[in-house]
């Protein structure tokens, strides 16, 4: 992901989430060397985006979302496989996420990918209200 890419970003953002980042989130993320920021393009068009965190030896994913056209199609697996990869080489021990209660989807993308539920955020998300589910992948 890089600067110019935050306009499509950011469209993508905003339809995916009722909270959603502003562009300074974006832009502290692209420039954190402790961040790994990637998005998946077809064509021209930015269909999805991955934030990650490393933090020491486990991670964090901050972000993801696909462009709802592009939804269904592989792309948030193939920016996963594409992140775990880097983040094997690279020795990292876990992965981590919060995921609404209510995004199963997500959920079950997570779980195909071996992550587990390790615990519960109650009322973590705002508009509205909801809890998060903790997953947790030991890589």
């Amino acid at each position: 992901m890089t600067q110019e890419d935050l306009p499509q970003v950011l469209n993508i953002e905003k339809s995916s989430f009722t909270a959603p980042w502003s562009e300074a989130s974006f832009l502290s993320e692209l420039y954190n060397r402790y961040a790994i920021c990637r998005a998946a393009e077809v064509g021209k068009t930015i269909a999805g985006y991955i934030c990650v965190r490393q933090i020491s030896d486990e991670c964090h994913i901050m972000n993801l979302a696909v462009h709802s056209l592009y939804r269904r199609k592989g792309i948030a697996s193939l920016m996963l496989r594409d992140v775990l990869g880097d983040l094997r080489s690279q020795g990292h021990t876990a992965l981590h996420l919060e995921v609404r209660s209510s995004n199963i989807a997500a959920q079950n993308l997570y779980t195909k990918f071996g992550f587990s539920q390790a615990g519960l955020r109650k009322n973590y998300y705002t508009y509205p209200s909801e809890d998060a589910v903790l997953m947790l992948l030991r890589i």
